[in-house]
């Protein structure tokens, strides 16, 4: 009976311990799962190329969580860490390259602006008493209109000396995994042995214990969100040297990656808890899940469901971790501190488990089966466009014809996810690339990479820079934008007032189509142009634009927008003077857009066939698989689609 009983609360004492240890590791526990099931279900994931290729594209995103740890340890929020890395990296290499400041000088004065962000952060939460999420918002969009002024909206290349830190050492060692390990460090000795470390844990637990008993709550305040901005400085330093240029529109989104990483990692939102390790986790499971639903060919837009699902996940385990008392990560005497767990013992553990996964995937799955399928990769600068959905479903329909496997990820206008990407198509074997680039010089890295392996790379619909490619498949933008003007032009008989609707600062797209639409405007000196304004070839933000613009000038006559969506919003802000006293010209040529030139509320539009764009793509990207020497550049014709020739067009 003795014995019984003492099997009885043995039983329920191991399984009380192994029910801490799962709530107390649920990230590193994660991690393994699914380290586990994309060994299992993909070959290349395990290969060395492909986990080194997982630490690169986890760096940025780690050391923004690192500095986000320090706030949310303290019951805050950083909602500007993306903002402020481009700033740093904009300021750094707007200095260095466009002023001439030494490099040394222009790596400090990056710096510099990260902490001062950080430090204005902490004195409107601090003395200003503002919401951590309402300061950090101002400061996120603060932060990224500054990027844009300083650059002008277009990329700035960043100097040879720091570009090195996006590089390798001795061909194989990413750097950018070098400094990630070295900011966990540096943040797991200021979390674990500093005064300010403990004093996060201390605020975060409980912010008027802390000031009742000594703590000056404020200036430790500042302190925090400086070390936020510091290490927002470092992760933009060290994305702009992945891309060799200073993307003012780089790292956007990066700021909910980071806050992601650190509550999957068990940091909780109320503050008190979190660790640089947990962190570390936190990021890599975001990186692994990225990197596996590629090499899935998993859609891109399931991807963002999957990962939005991981999220939700995190922060209900952190609800059950703290409703059973379960607080890792807050240092003994501290608020939230728990019982010492056998941290030695799980950790080893832990490592047991990781590489037993490792060795197991390593042999069941040594690599690329080789099979006789051509796989390709195409990447796209956005699927929330249709003119690149159309581009898609034309280089599937191609591929589904030729019995190749064609796997398209969308890089969401993200140059630093695109180079991901493409990093990914490489280590995972595939025959040829497809890149239809955000921008033409931050592709030229990961191209280079691909060109490296011996693979292929075919440009789509615009070229990529300082690397090779098999070949260019698109249109001229630059002449479809002289086309533009001209075809305005001559619907206002050459005289009138016209705004502009400029697509995503920073663009190639952008910038060549607003290049030949102003060189296609200087034979026609009658043509004053009223305003200029971006709409980030959105279509609501067309709107909304075009709206505004009709306030300070009514008498507006024409309109450009430098793609379809832009136009169809402008549309509609003009209402009934669309296609009557206003005539508005818009690019692609897009289903929508050819219904409202044939309606006539819009005038025209510059189509570029881009289903066409996608089908030959492939074939150009099929052709170089096999051995194939294709034509430098194949284009793809434009041509002004007006009321008259819709039908014809459609057809």
């Amino acid at each position: 009976m003795a014995t019984d009983t003492l099997d009885n609360r043995s039983g329920a004492g191991g399984a009380a311990i192994v029910r801490r240890l799962l709530l107390d590791n649920g990230a590193l526990s994660a991690l393994v799962v699914l380290v586990v099931a994309m060994a299992l279900l993909s070959g290349d994931f395990l290969t060395t190329q492909n986990l080194l290729n997982v630490g690169v594209q986890a760096a940025v995103t780690a050391i923004l969580a690192f500095g986000v740890t320090f706030v949310i340890v303290s019951a805050g929020i950083d909602l500007s860490v993306g903002s402020v890395a481009a700033l740093s990296a904009t300021v750094l290499a707007w200095s260095a390259t466009s002023q001439g400041v030494p490099v040394w000088l222009a790596v400090l004065m990056a710096v510099a602006t990260g902490i001062a962000c950080g430090l204005v952060n902490g004195v409107l939460v601090s003395y200003g008493k503002l919401p951590p999420f309402i300061a950090t918002l101002a400061m996120l969009s603060v932060g990224r209109g500054l990027s844009l002024v300083i650059s002008q909206g277009s990329p700035i290349a960043f100097p040879d000396s720091v570009s090195v830190l996006g590089d390798t050492l001795g061909g194989r060692l990413p750097v950018p995994v070098l400094v990630m390990i070295a900011a966990g460090l540096v943040t797991a000795l200021v979390l674990s042995r500093t005064y300010i470390g403990r004093s996060m844990y201390a605020i975060g637990g409980n912010e008027e214990a802390a000031r009742l008993s000594g703590l000056r709550v404020k200036r430790q305040k500042l302190v925090i969100y400086a070390l936020s901005g510091l290490f927002a400085a470092v992760a933009g330093i060290v994305l702009a040297s992945r891309l060799v240029s200073a993307q003012p529109q780089a790292a956007q989104g990066y700021e909910l990656d980071a806050i992601a990483a650190v509550v999957i990692g068990g940091a909780s939102l109320s503050g008190g808890v979190g660790k640089a390790s947990g962190t570390l986790i936190g990021a890599l499971i975001l990186a692994v899940l990225r990197n596996g639903l590629n090499l899935l060919s998993v859609s891109a837009f399931w991807q963002q469901v999957v990962i939005g699902v991981v999220i939700a996940l995190a922060v209900l385990l952190d609800t059950l971790r703290r409703k059973a008392g379960a607080t890792p990560g807050a240092p003994s005497g501290t608020a939230g501190s728990g019982r010492k767990g056998p941290g030695a013992v799980k950790l080893a553990v832990a490592a047991v488990c990781l590489a037993a996964v490792v060795g197991a995937g390593c042999l069941l799955n040594p690599g690329s089966s080789g099979g006789t399928t051509t796989k390709l990769g195409m990447s796209l600068s956005t699927l929330n466009n249709p003119f690149f959905v159309q581009m898609k479903a034309g280089a599937q329909a191609e591929a589904k014809a030729e019995g190749i496997d064609l796997t398209v990820t969308d890089a969401q206008n993200d140059a630093s996810q695109q180079a991901n990407q493409i990093q990914n198509f490489t280590g995972s074997g595939m025959k040829s690339i497809i890149v239809n680039p955000v921008d033409s010089d931050a592709v030229g890295p990961s191209v280079r990479g691909a060109n490296q392996a011996d693979i292929p790379v075919v440009a789509a619909d615009r070229g990529v820079n300082k690397a090779e490619t098999a070949t260019l498949v698109a249109s001229d933008n630059v002449a479809g934008g002289k086309l533009a003007a001209q075809t305005l032009a001559e619907k206002l008989g050459g005289k009138g007032k016209i705004a502009i609707l400029q697509g995503t600062a920073g663009t190639s797209a952008s910038r060549e189509r607003g290049a030949g639409f102003a060189e296609g405007l200087k034979a026609y000196p009658g043509i004053e142009v009223a305003a200029r304004q971006p709409a980030d070839f959105d279509r609501t933000k067309g709107l909304d634009v075009m709206t505004n613009l009709l306030q300070s000038h009514p008498d507006i006559t024409g309109v450009f927008a430098e793609n379809d969506e832009m136009a169809l919003g402008a549309v509609k802000a003009l209402g009934s003077k669309a296609g009557s006293s206003v005539a508005v010209v818009g690019f692609d040529g897009t289903p929508d857009g050819i219904k409202a030139v044939e309606a006539g509320t819009l005038y025209a539009s510059v189509a570029q066939q881009p289903a066409e764009l996608g089908r030959m793509a492939v074939r150009n990207a099929v052709g170089a698989a096999q051995g194939k020497k294709p034509e430098s550049a194949v284009k793809v014709p434009v041509k002004v689609v007006t009321k008259k020739n819709a039908a014809e067009f459609v057809s």
